[in-house]
C-alpha cells in the first residue's frame, strides 16, 4: 500500500477544512477555538484510502493548513512533508493574497505534483465559474501546477458537486508520486505533542524518510534525549511499524511533554548531527525586495522555526528572483540535512521572500575563500552519489572521513556509504576514509620528517612513533595506514619504536665512532666494578650533548645496561653474572648479600642494585634478607 501525505493550501475562508471534511469525513480542526471563531487556526489531519488507477490502494494523509496571513508559520509547519498539494480557490473570490503565498511556499518546498479546487462552486452561476477558472489557469500557467497536466476541479462541500472528479485528480496525482525512501535514516520533524490517558506522551508527524518500529530507541533534536518507542499508530490505526510518507503517532516512554516540542525531530540515536551553520542555494521570489548580506530572515524546515543571519557567498545583495549560495547561521541548532527544502521570511514585516535546498551542514572551521566553497557546494549539487562522497572525502584532506561522519553528512546509511566507496579509488584506513591524493601526501610528509630528524639527530637511530605522529598531526587510523605502506614500499623501517629510513643507521663522525669504543670498553673491562657514568662520559673527545646521545645508542642496542642512577654494567658482565648465580643452584637454594660480596668482589654500592637487576630477571626473589635461586 502506497502512501502519500497531501496538503491543502489556500486563503482563509476559501473551504479548505470543509473540501477535506466532505472527502474524508474527517473534520481536521480539533481546537475549541477553531469551532467557536470558524476558522483554522493551526494544522489539522485527516486520512483516506482510494483506488489508484492501476487498482493499487493509496493511504492519503491529509494535511489542512490554516489560511489567515497570522498563522502563515503554521502553515509552514504543516507543509514541509507533503508530496503533492491541493490548492484550494474559492470561486466567488478568486486568487487572494495567501492563495499567492501559499502557492509560493509549495514552489520553494520543491512540492512537485498537485491540483487546483475551485471550491464553493454551488454560491456562483456558470459564467462566473468560467471566468474563475480562466483567472486561475492563467495564474498557474508555466507552474508544476499548469493546468496543462494538472487539472482544476470545481466542487462544493455543500452539495457534493465535483467531490468524486476531486478524489480521482487526487489518486492519479498520488500514483505518481515517487514513494518516500523508507530504507533511509528515519526522521519525524514533530508537529504536536500531547499525553493521553493511560500512554502517557504522544508526538505526531509525518514520516518523511526510513521506518520506525515499536521498542526502537531514537534520538530527539536538538536537546539529545532518548526516547523509547512504545507503541505506533499510522492514521488513527496501531501498528508494529511506521514507514516513509506516513503520517504517524508514536508513544515515546524517557522523556515528558515539558521536554519535548513542535519543532523537534526524532531521528536513531547516535546517527545525526544538528547543525546551527549550512551552506544553501537560496532563491529569492521575483516580488521580494534585494536582500542585503548579514540580514536576519525567518527560516523555516520541516516543523522547525528560528532566525537565520545570512551570509552571501561573493556578493553583497541577492536580487529578487536571483539564486545563489549562502550560509545560513541559524540562532538555535536543529537538525536539518543535504537535500532538504527551507522557507525564509522577511525579519519585518514578515512575509514569505524566499526558500532553498539545504547543500551542507559540515561546515569546516577557519576562513575559506567564496570561490572554493561555491566550486566545492555546486559540485555537491551535480555530482553523483559517489563523486559527492569523493568531494567530502578530498576536503577533509590528511584528517580523513569517518565512516560515521559520512553517514550523517550525505543523509544515506553506512552500509551505502561502504558501498560508495568501494565504487571509487579512496583508501579506507579503518573506519576512515581518505583520498588517494591526501594519503600519497601523508606518506611523503611522514618520509621528509623522518628524514629531516635523521639530518637533525645522526646519532639518533629513529623517532618513535608517537613523536612522529604527534609532528604529523595524523589520526591513529591515517598513521597506521601511511605508515604500514610506507614499510610495505620499503620507505621506513621500524625497529623497536622507532621509526627510520629503509636502511638507515647511525652516522657517526671519527671522534664520535671513538666515544663510542671509548664507552663500551671502559665497562666491558671493569667488569662488576664499573667506574662512574658522569666520569666516562666527562673523559670523551666529543661534546656533552653528542655523548649522552652515543650512550643512548649504547643502551638502546642493550650492549650496556643500566641497573641503578649512575650504575651502568656492559651486557657480557651481567650475562656472565647471570649464569654464576644460576650455577650456585647446585649447592644452596639461596644467597644473602654477603655471600654475594665474596663471590663477586663487589662492595654493597654495588652488591645491592647487582640483586636488585637479579630480581627483576627472575634469577632471583627476595625472601627477607636472603635471595631463593629460581
Amino acid at each position: 500500500m502506497k502512501s502519500v501525505i497531501v496538503g491543502t493550501a489556500g486563503h482563509i475562508d476559501h473551504g479548505k477544512t470543509s473540501l477535506v471534511k466532505a472527502l474524508t469525513g474527517i473534520d481536521a480542526d480539533r481546537l475549541e477555538e477553531e469551532k467557536r471563531r470558524g476558522i483554522t487556526i493551526d494544522i489539522g489531519f485527516a486520512h483516506l484510502e482510494l483506488p489508484a488507477p492501476n487498482g493499487e490502494t493509496l493511504r492519503l494523509g491529509f494535511v489542512d493548513v490554516p489560511g489567515h496571513e497570522r498563522f502563515v508559520r503554521n502553515m509552514l509547519a504543516g507543509a514541509g512533508g507533503i508530496d503533492l498539494v491541493v490548492l484550494v480557490i474559492a470561486a466567488d473570490e478568486g486568487i487572494k493574497p495567501q492563495t499567492r503565498e501559499h502557492f509560493e511556499i509549495c514552489r520553494l518546498l520543491a512540492v512537485r505534483r498537485g491540483l487546483t479546487v475551485l471550491t464553493k462552486s454551488d454560491a456562483v452561476d456558470a459564467e462566473t465559474l468560467e471566468v474563475a477558472r480562466l483567472e486561475v489557469a492563467d495564474f498557474l500557467r508555466g507552474s508544476f501546477l499548469d493546468p496543462s497536466h494538472s487539472p482544476i476541479v470545481a466542487a462544493s462541500s455543500l452539495s457534493g458537486a465535483g467531490l468524486d472528479e476531486v478524489k480521482t485528480a487526487i489518486a492519479k496525482s498520488a500514483s505518481e508520486v515517487s514513494s518516500k525512501d523508507s530504507t533511509a535514516i528515519a526522521r519525524l520533524p514533530v508537529d504536536r505533542v500531547f499525553t493521553m490517558k493511560g500512554f502517557g506522551t504522544v508526538v505526531t508527524g509525518t514520516l518523511i524518510s526510513g521506518t520506525i518500529r515499536k521498542e526502537e530507541e531514537l534520538e530527539v533534536f536538538p536537546s539529545g534525549n532518548r526516547v523509547r518507542i512504545r507503541g505506533v499508530q499510522v492514521h488513527g490505526s496501531a501498528a508494529e511499524e511506521a514507514i516513509a510518507g506516513q503520517r504517524t503517532a508514536l508513544n515515546v516512554a524517557g522523556v515528558s511533554t515539558e521536554e519535548l516540542a513542535r519543532g523537534m525531530t526524532l531521528a536513531p540515536a547516535d546517527m545525526l548531527h544538528s547543525a546551527s551553520r549550512i551552506d544553501a542555494r537560496l532563491s529569492l521570489l521575483s516580488t521580494a525586495k534585494p536582500l542585503r548580506d548579514a540580514s536576519r530572515v525567518h527560516f523555516h524546515a520541516y516543523t522547525t522555526e528560528t532566525i537565520a543571519e545570512v551570509r552571501l557567498y561573493g556578493a553583497k545583495q541577492l536580487n529578487p528572483g536571483e539564486d545563489a549560495f549562502a550560509q545560513l547561521r541559524l540562532a538555535e541548532p536543529m537538525l536539518v540535512l543535504p537535500g532538504d527544502r527551507f522557507v525564509i521570511r522577511q525579519f519585518s514585516p514578515v512575509a514569505t521572500i524566499g526558500g532553498g535546498v539545504v547543500v551542507d551542514t559540515s561546515i569546516p572551521p577557519g576562513r575559506r575563500r567564496a570561490e572554493d566553497i561555491t566550486t566545492f557546494l555546486n559540485s555537491l549539487l551535480t555530482a553523483s552519489p559517489e563523486q559527492v562522497l569523493e568531494a567530502r572525502v578530498a576536503r577533509a584532506g590528511v584528517i580523513g572521513l569517518s565512516l560515521s561522519d559520512a553517514q550523517a553528512h550525505m543523509n544515506v546509511r553506512r552500509s551505502q556509504v561502504e558501498q560508495l566507496a568501494q565504487r571509487t579509488s579512496m583508501v579506507r584506513c579503518g573506519e576512515l576514509l581518505i583520498s588517494m591524493a591526501a594519503f600519497a601526501q601523508a606518506g611523503t610528509l611522514m618520509i621528509d620528517t623522518v628524514r629531516k630528524f635523521h639530518d637533525l639527530n645522526p646519532l639518533v637511530a629513529g623517532m618513535s612513533k608517537e613523536e612522529l605522529r604527534d609532528r604529523l598531526k595524523l589520526g591513529s587510523e591515517v598513521f597506521c595506514g601511511a605508515l604500514g605502506k610506507a614499510i610495505e614500499e620499503k620507505q621506513l623501517a621500524i625497529t623497536g619504536e622507532l621509526v627510520h629510513l629503509s636502511g638507515r643507521g647511525v652516522v657517526m663522525k671519527d671522534e664520535e665512532a671513538e666515544s663510542k669504543k671509548t664507552i663500551e670498553e671502559a665497562f666491558a673491562v671493569a667488569g662488576l666494578k664499573v667506574p662512574s657514568l658522569r666520569e666516562v662520559l666527562a673523559g670523551l673527545k666529543v661534546d656533552k650533548v653528542r655523548a649522552q646521545k652515543i650512550m643512548t645508542l649504547l643502551l638502546r642496542d642493550k650492549v650496556l645496561v643500566k641497573v641503578a642512577e649512575d650504575l651502568v654494567f656492559h651486557q657480557n658482565s651481567l650475562t656472565e653474572l647471570r649464569q654464576r648465580v644460576a650455577a650456585l643452584k647446585s649447592t644452596t637454594s639461596r644467597i644473602d648479600v654477603a655471600h654475594f660480596k665474596d663471590m663477586t668482589g663487589v662492595t654493597r654500592k654495588y652488591a645491592i642494585p647487582l640483586l636488585e637487576y637479579l630480581d627483576r630477571e627472575r634469577i632471583t626473589r627476595r625472601v627477607g634478607d636472603e635471595r631463593v635461586i629460581l
